[in-house]
């Protein structure tokens, strides 16, 4: 399939998405995809569309958080959750994001808002859905993406050992369902969002915990700190 173009044949990744796609709701999905970009324009790119598990192979992830789906305004999707590429003004969720990493680990926000280096270190930062059409959040929701991000996060489940995954918000609990507690730590907090960052998300040290937990299972922490490539913009 198109789709996964951009993945390594070779790798994990694509080895546990491909039969999935012999399935009728990713050929769907695939025909959805194909006419979404023909009459309107989608974020991100295509060779965007995947960036999360190309940036953190199978093998590499320590660390899962969960995002809904990318932003829609144009050039802001880069195919990680909660990222902006470079030069980009920093998005409400992830301004608090930066807030909690400063007052949890005494790490100074950064003005830049590209994950990158998070994902390169094990964060898999992934959206349940990994498409969406400009200016409509959660347009491509429902056709198909939740099934296959599903089986991502079932197959860490059952096929690594000691991950963390972080679940902000109802959206992110909901999955709570794939994964298996006993073998993994499974960190929930209110969503980032200003509208209920104050409801839990504030205080909850999901990045020391993080990283207290990956030691006690004998696995390098986390580095949590980020490169300012560019400052953002205003």
């Amino acid at each position: 399939m198109s789709l996964l173009a951009s993945l390594a044949p070779n790798s994990k990744w694509a080895g546990i998405l491909a039969s999935s796609f012999d399935q009728p709701s990713s050929e769907a999905l695939a025909k959805f995809l194909q006419k979404e970009r023909a009459d309107s324009t989608v974020f991100p790119s295509e060779s965007d569309v995947f960036k999360a598990i190309e940036l953190t192979p199978f093998e590499a992830v320590k660390v899962v958080i969960l995002g809904q789906d990318p932003y829609h305004g144009a050039g802001q999707a880069q195919g990680l959750a909660f990222s902006v590429p470079a030069g980009f003004k920093l998005p409400p969720s992830l301004r608090n994001i930066y807030k909690e990493l400063e007052a949890d680990l005494a790490i100074a926000s950064p003005m830049d808002g590209d994950l990158m280096e998070w994902a390169e270190r094990g964060v898999l930062l992934l959206n349940t859905t990994l498409t969406v059409r400009e200016k409509e959040p959660a347009s491509h929701a429902g056709h198909g993406w939740e099934e296959l991000t599903d089986i991502m996060i079932k197959s860490l489940s059952d096929q690594a050992e000691n991950l963390v995954f972080i679940l902000w918000g109802a959206h992110a609990q909901a999955k709570k369902i794939l994964v298996d507690a006993e073998r993994h730590l499974i960190l929930e907090a209110s969503h980032p969002s200003p509208f209920s960052a104050h409801r839990g998300f504030f205080g909850s040290k999901p990045f020391s915990k993080t990283n207290e937990y990956l030691t006690s299972v004998g696995k390098e922490p986390i580095d949590w700190t980020l490169s300012d490539r560019q400052g953002c913009l205003f």
